[in-house]
């Protein structure tokens, strides 16, 4: 402790003593999803270092710092003034905070002597080594002991004009802070000295493809006054120099304000994945200031692999192979009910077979299990029925515009929340599992789909068919995806179960509800991109959901067979598969209904799970549907087994 005080005091003496630092500015509630928050400090010298200095974050509800910064490196500009904010800000912050950092209070912001060790998160509030502290808030009570803790007594009301999504509080030459349109890199009161912004643009604007040309204009407000000569660099992660051709060195001649870079985007042949491009710029003379920086444009490859097999929107069946080993599920012939479920278990939980990972791996699992047929490059999103590239994985607070992991069986219905390490590991590092290690089930990819971030927060843990049926507009083509990563959850661990009604989340080990579920399992069959994805589970975890495999174990669980003996050679699709044919599909109004070689019923049903049209034949036959324009399904059962097919009337 004494050599920690040693070292403040030298800090302290080291700085000179007309050299004072201040909050100068504060935006904590920005347009959107507050990607613009920023900081402004204001030294009383110009070009001033803050080496020494550390800036908290507290928060108002427990007087507890929920961030601290270093400075150490950052100097102030020729103004005095250093900014430190989200990479959406203009002018271009002089150190970056991730996007959504800054809360809006009642909270507060303090500048201190020491380093961000001293300040670890949960740190009490202090005015020792204090230099300067802003509590702020928008429209909110004030936190009386934040303000007591750090000697303040005036909580300044980004909200005080009804507008604090588009001003900041700014500091005025008294001290006092006002609230107006936010002025960052640049004095409150219009003085100082005028620096020249430096503007870099892409056209055209937007994605690019491989294989296609851009252009870069480099841009100040002003005309310079001598040559401007600086460089810039492309290159991020694994978008590099072989990718694009084009020079990274530039001049804006004395007297103009621009210059224009061509480049030509490499169409290499080579399946690489969708990839980011960023420009960024180098070091510029310090009378200009950067306007953006680390600009990101997405780059699609446009070698994507196409699948043979559809979309769940446009599915397809049998074309996917099923992988699970010959014998997997033979031990479940003759039995029934809680036998047959146990049995069930005792394959898809079995201790010396099955593998755990951890929720880290899901991600990689998912960019495999859940890519998008139609784009190698994308992951299909479940609820929201569309694609997105795989790179817009989200990482920080905001999740509009990106994808995360959905879990289907709720994690707080479940019991098992934030259990596994969110680190990946890989496919050959996991841990054994067996059916009362509930906690597996956090990062159990057979419930964990690809969705929308912002749809995956709407459905939170709402039950199914009660109180969640997706967005508005949706065709349902996940509802069945849905029922059978329910089924297989109930079975796979001890203390979950799916029951009717809209049950609770407490106790814990409940979701439902059942009825709707097993009418989606009916509705919505198995289609190749499940088969594919339980495929790839597999090769991870080692078990397979058998409710992707086998639909009709469901019924006999749960639903209109229990109690009766199951006998997989009658409810597998594979005899009938390779043997009746639909055809026209889609059609105007009827089908020619092939390969029936015994007595069959013939069920017409809606999406909605009505029974439309029955009929039995025991030979080829000619149907009219009779039905508007839309997407059915036809259920054909014989002795032999049943198939769903789904249909579209034109």
């Amino acid at each position: 402790m004494n050599n920690f005080i040693g070292i403040l005091m030298l800090i302290f003496f080291s700085i000179p003593l007309n050299a004072q630092v201040v909050i100068n500015e504060l935006d904590t509630d920005t347009p959107g999803t507050d990607v613009q928050e920023f900081v402004e400090l204001k030294s009383t010298t110009p070009n001033f270092s803050l080496d020494g200095y550390v800036l908290v974050f507290f928060n108002g509800t427990n007087s507890l710092s929920y961030l601290a910064m270093d400075l150490d490196g950052l100097i102030t500009n020729v103004n005095g003034l250093v900014t430190i904010g989200n990479n959406a800000v203009s002018p271009v912050p002089n150190r970056y905070l991730a996007d959504n950092s800054i809360q809006n209070g009642p909270d507060a912001v303090g500048l201190y002597f020491g380093n961000g060790s001293n300040f670890p998160t949960g740190t009490l509030a202090t005015t020792t080594n204090l230099i300067t502290a802003l509590a702020h808030g928008t429209s909110d009570a004030n936190a009386t002991a934040l303000l007591t803790a750090l000697g303040l007594t005036t909580q300044w009301d980004e909200n005080i004009n009804a507008a604090s999504s588009t001003q900041s509080i700014q500091r005025k030459v008294d001290g006092t802070y006002e609230v107006k349109i936010p002025t960052p890199s640049a004095n409150n009161d219009g003085t100082g000295v005028a620096l020249n912004g430096f503007l870099v643009t892409i056209s055209p604007a937007g994605n690019l493809t491989e294989g296609s040309t851009f252009t870069l204009t480099f841009s100040t407000q002003f005309a310079v006054m001598s040559d401007l000569n600086f460089t810039f660099s492309l290159q991020n992660e694994s978008f590099t120099s072989d990718d694009y051709a084009g020079s990274e060195m530039a001049t804006i001649p004395v007297g103009s304000n621009s210059v224009v870079k061509n480049f030509v985007l490499i169409d290499d042949q080579y399946n690489e994945g969708d990839e980011t491009m960023k420009i960024v710029i180098g070091s510029i003379p310090t009378n200009y200031v950067k306007l953006n920086d680390n600009v990101a444009v997405r780059i699609h490859d446009n070698d994507y692999v196409v699948q043979s097999w559809g979309s769940p929107l446009n599915p397809t069946y049998g074309l996917v192979t099923n992988t699970a080993p010959p014998g997997y599920y033979s031990s479940l012939n003759g039995k029934s009910g809680a036998v047959l479920k146990q049995a069930i278990q005792d394959i898809i939980a079995n201790p010396l077979v099955v593998r755990e990972h951890n929720y880290g791996d899901a991600y990689d699992i998912l960019k495999e299990s859940d890519q998008n047929p139609l784009n190698s490059s994308q992951v299909w999103l479940m609820y929201v029925e569309q694609p997105r590239s795989k790179l817009d994985m989200q990482t920080g607070t905001s999740g509009t515009g990106f994808w995360n992991r959905e879990h289907i069986y709720s994690q707080s219905r479940g019991g098992f929340t934030d259990a596994t390490s969110n680190v990946p590991d890989g496919i050959m590092i996991w841990s054994p599992t067996d059916s009362n290690d509930i906690l597996a089930g956090h990062s159990d990819a057979h419930h964990i789909r690809a969705e929308d971030s912002p749809e995956n927060s709407a459905r939170g843990n709402k039950n199914y068919g009660v109180d969640y049926n997706g967005p508005t507009g949706n065709s349902g083509s996940w509802h069945g995806d849905v029922a059978r990563a329910i089924f297989y959850m109930a079975v796979r661990y001890n203390g979950l179960n799916v029951i009717n009604g809209n049950p609770s989340e407490t106790p814990v080990g409940n979701i439902g509800d059942l009825a709707t579920l097993l009418n989606w399992n009916t509705i919505d069959p198995a289609d190749d991109f499940e088969m594919n994805r339980n495929n790839v589970i597999y090769t991870w975890q080692m078990n397979r959901n058998p409710f992707i495999d086998y639909p009709a174990l469901a019924n006999y669980l749960w639903g209109s067979n229990v109690g009766q003996t199951w006998n997989s050679s009658l409810n597998s699709d594979d005899f009938l598969t390779s043997k009746i044919s639909i055809v026209p599909n889609p059609t105007k109004n009827s089908v020619t209904i092939a390969g029936i070689e015994s007595e069959t019923l013939i069920e017409l049903y809606s999406l909605a799970g009505i029974k439309l049209k029955s009929v039995q034949a025991t030979k080829e036959i000619h149907l009219n549907l009779e039905v508007a324009t839309g997407i059915y399904l036809l259920k054909i059962k014989s002795k032999n087994g049943s198939i769903t097919k789904r249909i579209v009337i034109q």
